[in-house]
């Protein structure tokens, strides 16, 4: 069974991932160069889709290898299966990190205004 990054406890946020930093400029790069919409999309796509796997990778691990070995090719109902589980489980890591940056956002927002409070005191 797999075990969800929250569960793990804090790591780095999957924007400082070493190795997605190049990918990340990259794109920037081909977003800066190509300036028609349509061309960017067809342009800059394979870097768009690199980068997102990077970072889901650097997110959560365990459960992308999982999805890259179990649905990498079509097999029996049971490969299918588990392949299925694999992508819940994905889900599931990415969901729970999206919960909880979004409570220690909060966190950081209250402390902010806390202590803005005790500035003007």
């Amino acid at each position: 069974m797999a075990v969800h990054r929250g569960e793990r406890g804090s790591g780095p946020p999957p924007e400082s991932a070493v190795g997605c930093g190049a990918l990340h400029r990259a794109l920037c790069e081909c977003h800066r160069r190509v300036r028609d919409p349509w061309q960017r999309e067809a342009s800059c796509r394979h870097l768009n889709r690199s980068l997102a796997e990077c970072l889901v990778a650097a997110a959560c691990p365990e459960e992308a290898e999982a999805v890259r070995a179990m649905c990498s090719s079509v097999g029996t109902s049971a490969k299918r299966a588990q392949c299925q589980k694999a992508k819940l489980d994905l889900s599931v890591c990415l969901s729970s990190l999206q919960t909880h940056q979004a409570e220690a956002s909060s966190i950081d927002n209250f402390e902010e205004i806390r202590l803005l409070k005790l500035r003007t005191l």
